[in-house]
């Protein structure tokens, strides 16, 4: 056994919450020019941009408190997608030469989330423990039994 094995769930979830930090940062940039505004300052919360702004700020803090995880990261992964495909791929074939490998990584690490979930410390954790302690199960019976 490889000896980082054993911090496999402590290791995903720090992976989880630098990815959401990082990601709620472009979102503040792009809104409210923290920690400093971009080359363009903040955009109007009414645009395209701002609905970008929106998604990574309010979904990379969803994501940093592990909060409908794999939902929230689903949709983020395709934010990236389409920003890859609307802004980066049309001045050149790949990543490397049309600065969109952190769009590509960051599409495919909220993928990985939303196959993987949030993991240990996280609000998904919390509810669902609370919900088993209920004696209610997040998944109805009968797609539990057919699984």
């Amino acid at each position: 056994m490889f000896f980082m094995q054993q911090w496999q769930p402590q290791i995903h979830a720090l992976f989880r919450v630098v990815l959401g930090f990082l990601f709620a940062c472009h979102g503040a940039q792009k809104l409210l020019g923290l920690p400093h505004p971009g080359p363009g300052g903040t955009v109007p919360l009414i645009s395209f941009m701002g609905l970008a702004g929106f998604l990574e700020l309010v979904g990379g803090l969803m994501i940093l408190f592990g909060l409908f995880t794999r939902l929230t990261a689903f949709i983020l992964s395709g934010q990236m997608a389409v920003a890859y495909f609307m802004v980066h791929q049309p001045q050149g074939a790949l990543p490397i030469t049309n600065k969109g490998e952190p769009a590509v990584l960051y599409c495919f690490a909220f993928f990985f989330l939303s196959a993987a979930g949030a993991g240990l410390y996280s609000l998904d954790d919390w509810l669902e423990r609370r919900r088993l302690r209920a004696g209610t199960s997040a998944v109805a019976s009968p797609l539990r039994k057919a699984s």
